[in-house]
């Protein structure tokens, strides 16, 4: 319990009935008492808040712009992203199978079990709690917000990301392929070497295995590798330079503050 007592910390929101806090969390692989209901509640409760958001923050923008930038604030890998600041893979219940897959990590399960606790909070504490944390949580996201840069699917948020960090692009490569011709699966791993990172994921083409594996990247760069302390190329060398030195490496600001 004292783990869900630092997701309820993250979340700002104390629930009294810690049994939905417990069903938001469960994985159909996991019990039968899982979340998929809260699910449906929440993404109908996130859809109006995040409208209404949007709605006062663009008062000129049309309604064709407006429903743009919502479907793009709450598409899968946007939920991801919020639930990886919230380290929300820590406290998933999946089944066996689920776990030794690495559902952990895998963007629909991390969406879908984000709004299943903005479900919770709904049922838990009413409209007024739930719009609370769901305002809390997309605040940084609203206020970075550029309309014309939305819209764009993971491979290219991916790109975008470690070319910011100048890293090397991604390399996407097929593992495997398996099933009929006619209903072909097709396994793929996106690497982002310089991080250690290598993301897998199925699909029915090789591009939606590599979108997958693309966004499954970007989750796992959202919970390892946070903005403010991820190692550009002059801060390794510097740091490598150290350690031949015989010196330890100086802790960055960031992860200072991190440790207090």
């Amino acid at each position: 319990m004292a783990q869900l007592a630092s997701l309820a910390q993250a979340l700002d929101y104390t629930f009294e009935n810690a049994g939905l806090l417990q069903r938001a969390l469960t994985h159909r692989s996991h019990s039968s008492d899982h979340n998929e209901r809260l699910e449906f509640l929440g993404d109908s409760v996130l859809n109006f808040v995040v409208a209404a958001l949007l709605h006062y923050r663009f008062p000129d923008m049309n309604e064709g712009d407006l429903s743009r930038l919502r479907a793009n604030l709450v598409r899968q890998s946007a939920l991801a992203s919020l639930a990886a600041h919230l380290s929300l893979s820590r406290y998933l219940r999946l089944g066996e199978g689920e776990r030794k897959s690495g559902g952990f990590n895998r963007p629909s399960i991390l969406a879908d079990t984000l709004e299943a606790l903005f479900g919770a909070v709904y049922l838990d504490g009413g409209f007024e709690a739930a719009r609370h944390v769901i305002s809390r949580l997309y605040q940084p996201m609203l206020a970075d917000l550029d309309s014309h840069t939305l819209g764009k699917d993971p491979k290219t948020l991916l790109q975008e990301r470690v070319q910011a960090l100048r890293l090397e692009l991604p390399q996407y490569d097929v593992v495997d392929t398996h099933g009929a011709a006619h209903d072909q699966r097709f396994d793929v791993v996106c690497e982002v070497r310089e991080l250690g990172i290598a993301a897998q994921a199925s699909g029915t083409s090789r591009r939606e295995a590599e979108q997958g594996a693309a966004a499954q990247a970007l989750v796992i760069i959202e919970r390892e590798h946070p903005p403010a302390t991820t190692p550009g190329p002059e801060r390794r060398q510097a740091s490598s330079r150290r350690h031949r030195k015989g010196k330890p490496p100086r802790a960055s600001a960031a992860m200072s503050q991190e440790s207090e």
